[in-house]
Protein backbone atom coordinates (compact mmCIF):
# COMPACT_ATOMS: atom_id res chain seq x y z
CA UNK A 1 0.00 0.00 0.00
CA UNK A 2 1.11 3.58 -0.75
CA UNK A 3 1.45 5.94 2.25
CA UNK A 4 1.13 8.69 -0.13
CA UNK A 5 -2.52 7.90 -0.86
CA UNK A 6 -5.90 8.28 1.24
CA UNK A 7 -9.10 7.31 0.23
CA UNK A 8 -12.61 8.38 1.88
CA UNK A 9 -16.30 8.57 0.95
CA UNK A 10 -18.81 11.18 1.07
CA UNK A 11 -21.35 10.20 3.42
CA UNK A 12 -24.64 11.73 1.82
CA UNK A 13 -27.01 10.09 4.23
CA UNK A 14 -25.30 11.75 6.83
CA UNK A 15 -26.89 14.18 9.57
CA UNK A 16 -24.07 16.26 10.20
CA UNK A 17 -24.67 19.50 8.31
CA UNK A 18 -20.42 20.04 8.31
CA UNK A 19 -18.33 16.90 7.35
CA UNK A 20 -14.57 18.27 7.19
CA UNK A 21 -13.15 16.02 4.58
CA UNK A 22 -9.81 17.84 4.79
CA UNK A 23 -8.73 15.45 7.81
CA UNK A 24 -10.31 12.11 6.35
CA UNK A 25 -7.55 12.29 3.66
CA UNK A 26 -5.04 13.78 5.69
CA UNK A 27 -5.07 16.90 2.98
CA UNK A 28 -2.71 19.74 4.47
CA UNK A 29 -2.84 22.21 1.43
CA UNK A 30 -5.79 23.35 1.03
CA UNK A 31 -9.81 23.14 2.67
CA UNK A 32 -12.21 20.85 1.73
CA UNK A 33 -15.78 20.12 3.40
CA UNK A 34 -19.14 18.56 2.38
CA UNK A 35 -22.08 21.05 3.52
CA UNK A 36 -25.62 18.93 3.89
CA UNK A 37 -27.88 21.53 4.49
CA UNK A 38 -31.97 20.22 5.04
CA UNK A 39 -34.84 22.22 4.07
CA UNK A 40 -34.70 26.18 5.25
CA UNK A 41 -31.12 26.02 6.43
CA UNK A 42 -28.43 28.59 6.52
CA UNK A 43 -25.09 28.80 7.40
CA UNK A 44 -23.48 31.82 8.97
CA UNK A 45 -22.85 35.31 7.44
CA UNK A 46 -19.20 34.86 6.62
CA UNK A 47 -15.79 36.03 4.70
CA UNK A 48 -12.43 35.26 4.80
CA UNK A 49 -9.02 37.26 4.97
CA UNK A 50 -7.22 34.88 2.98
CA UNK A 51 -8.76 32.50 1.57
CA UNK A 52 -10.85 32.02 -1.35
CA UNK A 53 -13.31 29.04 -1.47
CA UNK A 54 -15.00 27.64 -4.68
CA UNK A 55 -18.36 25.82 -3.95
CA UNK A 56 -19.74 22.83 -5.76
CA UNK A 57 -23.51 22.13 -5.65
CA UNK A 58 -23.73 17.97 -5.73
CA UNK A 59 -27.79 18.03 -5.14
CA UNK A 60 -30.43 20.04 -4.61
CA UNK A 61 -30.14 23.96 -5.33
CA UNK A 62 -27.90 26.32 -3.10
CA UNK A 63 -29.02 30.06 -2.79
CA UNK A 64 -25.67 31.90 -2.20
CA UNK A 65 -26.04 35.06 -1.14
CA UNK A 66 -23.15 37.60 -1.58
CA UNK A 67 -23.21 40.52 -0.04
CA UNK A 68 -26.88 40.21 0.68
CA UNK A 69 -27.92 38.99 -3.14
CA UNK A 70 -29.01 35.46 -3.64
CA UNK A 71 -28.50 33.74 -6.53
CA UNK A 72 -29.68 29.96 -7.02
CA UNK A 73 -27.00 27.22 -8.05
CA UNK A 74 -28.32 23.93 -9.15
CA UNK A 75 -26.89 20.51 -9.09
CA UNK A 76 -23.56 20.70 -11.14
CA UNK A 77 -22.81 24.10 -11.09
CA UNK A 78 -20.10 26.02 -9.10
CA UNK A 79 -18.77 29.21 -7.44
CA UNK A 80 -15.66 30.98 -6.83
CA UNK A 81 -15.83 33.33 -3.50
CA UNK A 82 -12.74 35.54 -3.42
CA UNK A 83 -11.48 36.77 -0.18
CA UNK A 84 -12.83 39.49 2.23
CA UNK A 85 -16.27 38.84 -0.10
CA UNK A 86 -19.16 37.92 2.79
CA UNK A 87 -21.43 35.25 1.97
CA UNK A 88 -23.76 33.00 3.09
CA UNK A 89 -25.26 29.55 1.73
CA UNK A 90 -29.11 28.97 2.06
CA UNK A 91 -31.57 26.25 1.27
CA UNK A 92 -34.79 27.48 0.55
CA UNK A 93 -35.85 23.59 -0.33
CA UNK A 94 -37.77 21.55 -0.96
CA UNK A 95 -34.88 19.16 -0.76
CA UNK A 96 -31.36 18.70 0.81
CA UNK A 97 -28.86 20.69 -0.95
CA UNK A 98 -25.38 18.88 -0.63
CA UNK A 99 -22.86 21.05 -1.22
CA UNK A 100 -18.31 20.56 -2.10
CA UNK A 101 -16.70 23.34 -0.65
CA UNK A 102 -12.82 24.04 -1.05
CA UNK A 103 -10.87 26.88 -0.22
CA UNK A 104 -7.46 27.49 0.10
CA UNK A 105 -5.11 31.17 0.58
CA UNK A 106 -1.81 31.70 -1.67
CA UNK A 107 -0.86 31.18 -5.00
CA UNK A 108 -1.44 28.49 -6.64
CA UNK A 109 1.68 26.17 -7.80
CA UNK A 110 0.87 25.66 -11.76
CA UNK A 111 1.39 22.63 -13.20
CA UNK A 112 3.99 20.85 -11.59
CA UNK A 113 3.10 17.26 -12.50
CA UNK A 114 5.54 14.58 -13.99
CA UNK A 115 3.53 12.17 -16.96
CA UNK A 116 4.79 8.93 -17.96
CA UNK A 117 4.06 6.94 -21.25
CA UNK A 118 4.10 3.73 -19.26
CA UNK A 119 4.61 2.01 -15.92
CA UNK A 120 7.96 0.97 -16.61
CA UNK A 121 8.86 3.84 -17.67
CA UNK A 122 11.55 5.78 -15.16
CA UNK A 123 12.15 9.15 -17.09
CA UNK A 124 8.75 11.36 -17.03
CA UNK A 125 7.89 14.81 -19.13
CA UNK A 126 5.82 17.40 -17.87
CA UNK A 127 2.46 16.46 -19.19
CA UNK A 128 1.61 18.95 -21.52
CA UNK A 129 4.84 17.34 -23.86
CA UNK A 130 3.50 13.73 -22.85
CA UNK A 131 1.49 12.07 -25.62
CA UNK A 132 -2.65 10.81 -24.32
CA UNK A 133 -2.29 6.80 -24.22
CA UNK A 134 -4.90 4.91 -26.59
CA UNK A 135 -8.69 4.35 -25.52
CA UNK A 136 -9.39 1.13 -23.60
CA UNK A 137 -10.01 -1.98 -26.15
CA UNK A 138 -13.18 -3.02 -26.17
CA UNK A 139 -12.36 -6.10 -24.72
CA UNK A 140 -10.88 -4.18 -21.51
CA UNK A 141 -14.35 -2.47 -20.64
CA UNK A 142 -16.77 -3.56 -17.81
CA UNK A 143 -19.95 -4.64 -19.08
CA UNK A 144 -23.23 -3.24 -17.42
Amino acid sequence: MNTGVSYARLEMGGTERFVPLRQQLGVTSFGMNLILLHAGARGRIHKHAKQEEVYLVLEGTLSLSIEGVERDMSAGELARVAPEVRRQLINRGPPRAAILAVGAAGEHVGRDGTAFVSWDATEGAPPQETPLPEDLPESELRKS
